[in-house]
Parts: C-alpha cells; structure tokens; sequence
C-alpha cells in the first residue's frame, strides 16, 4: 500500500490541512493499492502562494538552467521507469508491459523535448521598429486526469517550467502514483522551492479552489467537456488564460480502394488502446456501403482476438476500465446502443467470463450504427467501436464533421494525395493519413468542443508564454 498523505508545497513534503482519505483501487483485482487525502481549499491556496513567490526568480533564472532541470527531471524518471509503468497500469488498466513504453515513455522522452525547445527557442524578435519579447504567462494552475496521469501532466509542467511559469498542479485522485513519483523526482533533483507544487483530490473542492485563485495567471485542463465548461465559466470570470483539451468522438474514414484489413485493424487497435479510455481513440469506422460486410468481418475477427487480463501481471491484451464508475458508464452505453437499434457484432454489456474481479468491459463492436444515435454522437470511453457506412465521399466527411467534438481521426486510402485531400475537409485538431505514425513533436488539441489551445512541441510551449511589444 502506497502511502501519499502529503502534499509537495514550497519545496516541501507538508501534512494538509484537509483529513479526507482517498483509496487508490488498483483496477484489476478492486483493491486498495494507495491513499491519499483530499485537499481543501486551505491546502490549494498554500501551493498558490508558494508558486507566487517563487515566480520571479525562477522566471529570470536563464534559460540553460531551466532546461537543465528539465533534462534532470527527464533522467529521474527514465530511472523509475518500470516502476510508473507498474503503478499506472494498476490505476488505468493499460497492460504494463504498453504502459512501460506510453505511460511512462513518453513523459520522460517530452521533458527532454522541451529541455531543448526552451534553450534553443526565439524569445525576441524585431517587427520594423519594434522588438516583440515572449515573456512566462505567470503561475499556472494544471489539472490533469486519470487515463495518461503522468503524460498529462507532464504536456503541462514540462513546457510551463521550460518557458520561466510556476506550476500548482492538481491531480486526479483516482490516479494518482505517477504524480507523486514525479514530485519526488523533483524534489532530488532540487528544482528551486516553489517552482512546482502538487495537491491532489476532487474537483468541486480542490479544482475550482485552484481556478479561481487570484495567483494563478492560466488555468491548464485536461478532462471532459463537460468538466472543461465549468473551468472556462470560473476562469473566465477572472478573465484568466485558459487552455482545455478535453473530449472526442473521432471518425476513421475508410475510402474506396484502401487496405481494407489494414485499415479497420489499425482503427480497432487505436479504438481500444487504453481499454478505449483516450480522447483521440477512433471510435467511429465509416466504411463504403459495399465493403460493409466484409468490414464488419474483420472488425469482429481483430475485436475477438483482444483477450482481457490483469494489467499488473497477466497477459491479456486488453486491460480493465479505470474505475467501477467508468465500467458502469460504459455498459450503459452499450445497452443503450442495443435499444437505439445498432446491431451489436460482438461483446455486449454483461461481464466477461471467467473474471469476477475487475472493471472489465468485453471488447465490443457495433454496426448498422446512424450518426444520430447516442453512441455514434457521445464519448463512451471503452473499448467499443461504432460502425457507419456512407454512399460518397461528400457524405463520408459530411457524417465525420457531425459532432460537436473535433480532436482527431483518421482517413485510409488507397494513395496519400487522396487521403490528404480528405484529411483537409475533416474538422478536427489532428488527423492520421494511411497509418501515419503519431508524432510527439506535433501540435495536439481539438476544434469545436474538444477544446481550446494546443500541447506538445513548439506550439505546446508557446501557450505558456505571453507577448510583449517594445517600440524602440
């Protein structure tokens, strides 16, 4: 049992004020694998006040010293690797050895990313008589989620502490190891006092306490829309910088003449990483009318292959769902589809055999499935695949852009120029061509209810500066 009853404030380990304790349930067995305490708003604003005393100094600390820390912090975590992809497999449910490489991969490769983004970026530059300075935003208030706890969280400190802001972050408390692993890679490392700060517990409480802080200059949230509206209505009172990554429903457009068994095991294989619990998960296949059955039969043949297992130490390729609450969500989405008329392939709400313990949910796939129905409009966050068909390709990007999300897709074809010229048409943030390989260098984020702003690479980092104009 994992013991994180304190939070890191002002460079310190400190008891909270708030008394609450939060069990960690490990996903796959159901059992308490950590506790940590839920912070009050006395808690939050302690974090603030240290991040606003640690601005200034840290905002003019140069340049090579920050991406210093960076790298410092990037080597820390490489060093715990095994370790984060065994915690966050147990609190998500993505199999470790998948976990190793994303789950804990991917945020020490993006500290080092932005370790050499901040030292080599332009902080100046001349517009006629002008000299334009790009200058830290301030104290950034970060809230993250459960399903890529550390990833998250670190598209938001890595850069923020790169471009001279101070970070309180709060994160999710169904998910919270990796955070604290992070925290303590930081604290080694001895990034200076104030600089970073880390309470955890629920948002109503400890979340808006953070939104609404007179110290915190932006507000960075990942979570859902519906999350996300809340945070820009208080932000936005205060008039304060905000940037939301939160849901989507993205569309996998088959066109005629694509690798057709590549193309729907490819959109299968990213519907259900994660158990299906990733925003940018393609969720909805759209097939040429004719080829719908044959797509259908593949679809089915790849979704039966995904045997369910511990995520700690079994070898299933498909992990459980997160939390009992996300388990009960997505089962009621597919009796839902059942009711709505989709004609269920294969899997189905009841619960796998032969594993009573766990938040297991059968990979499943529906056809016959019409755009205007709630599990073609609605993020379901499982492992559930809906597929469309559609006579033309007006009507293929007619039916992708009927959504109120917009985050990513994809579009498969028989060359890349069509699907190009596709992928173009489709209002989303970001969309794979034929398979094409995700690039953590890129701009990630979504058009219309997927959110506002960008992260990763240079753009990610840019949300985290503000512009200056010196006439000379």
């Amino acid at each position: 049992m994992r013991d994180y009853k304190r939070f890191f404030i002002d460079g310190e380990w400190v008891t909270p004020a708030g008394r609450e304790v939060i069990e960690v349930i490990h996903s796959g067995t159901e059992e308490p694998m950590a506790q940590v305490l839920a912070a009050s708003a006395q808690d939050v604003q302690q974090a603030c006040e240290a991040a606003a005393r640690a601005f200034n100094g840290w905002a003019t600390t140069p340049v090579a010293e920050r991406a210093e820390f960076l790298t410092k912090i990037s080597a820390g975590l490489a060093a715990r690797a095994e370790e984060i992809g065994e915690v966050v497999a147990a609190e998500v449910g993505m199999p470790r050895k998948l976990a190793q490489g994303i789950q804990a991969g991917l945020p020490t490769f993006q500290f080092g990313v932005f370790a050499n983004i901040a030292r080599d970026y332009a902080y100046e530059s001349k517009v006629g008589s002008s000299l334009v300075v790009r200058e830290p935003i301030g104290v950034v208030g970060a809230i993250t989620p459960w399903n890529y706890p550390l990833h998250q969280l670190t598209a938001k400190v890595a850069p923020a502490l790169g471009a001279g802001c101070t970070v309180v972050a709060k994160c999710s408390e169904i998910a919270p190891c990796s955070a604290f692993i992070l925290s303590e890679v930081i604290a080694e490392v001895g990034l200076p006092k104030g600089v970073f700060n880390l309470v955890t517990g629920f948002g109503p409480e400890a979340g808006e306490a953070l939104v609404i802080d007179p110290r915190i200059d932006m507000v960075s949230f990942t979570g859902s829309t519906r999350a996300g509206r809340r945070v820009a209505s208080l932000a936005g009172e205060h008039l304060k910088r905000v940037h939301l990554e939160l849901g989507g429903k993205s569309a996998s457009v088959i066109l005629e003449g694509a690798d057709l068994d590549k193309a729907v095991s490819s959109t299968l294989n990213m519907c259900f990483l994660n158990s299906g619990q990733t925003c940018s998960a393609t969720t909805r296949m759209l097939v040429p009318a004719p080829l719908k059955d044959e797509a259908v039969a593949i679809a089915k043949a790849r979704a039966e292959s995904f045997t369910l297992g511990d995520p700690v130490v079994g070898e299933g390729r498909l992990g459980p769902l997160a939390s009992a609450a996300q388990r009960d969500r997505v089962r009621r989405y597919i009796r839902l589809g059942v009711e709505e008329g989709a004609t269920l392939v294969t899997g189905g709400a009841e619960a796998p055999e032969g594993l009573a313990r766990g938040y297991f949910v059968r990979p499943t796939v529906f056809a016959d499935v019409s755009n205007s129905m709630t599990i073609a409009q609605e993020e379901i966050f499982g492992p559930v695949l809906c597929i469309l068909t559609y006579d033309n390709e007006e009507e293929a990007v007619a039916i992708a852009n009927d959504s109120p999300y917009g985050l990513s897709g994809a579009v498969w074809a028989a060359d890349q120029e069509s699907a190009t010229r596709v992928a173009k048409r489709l209002r989303t943030g970001g969309v794979d061509i034929n398979g094409g390989a995700y690039n953590p260098m890129a701009p990630f984020g979504g058009y219309k209810q997927s959110g506002i702003g960008r992260e990763f690479g240079t753009f990610g980092f840019e949300e985290f500066l503000q512009v200056k104009s010196l006439q000379l």
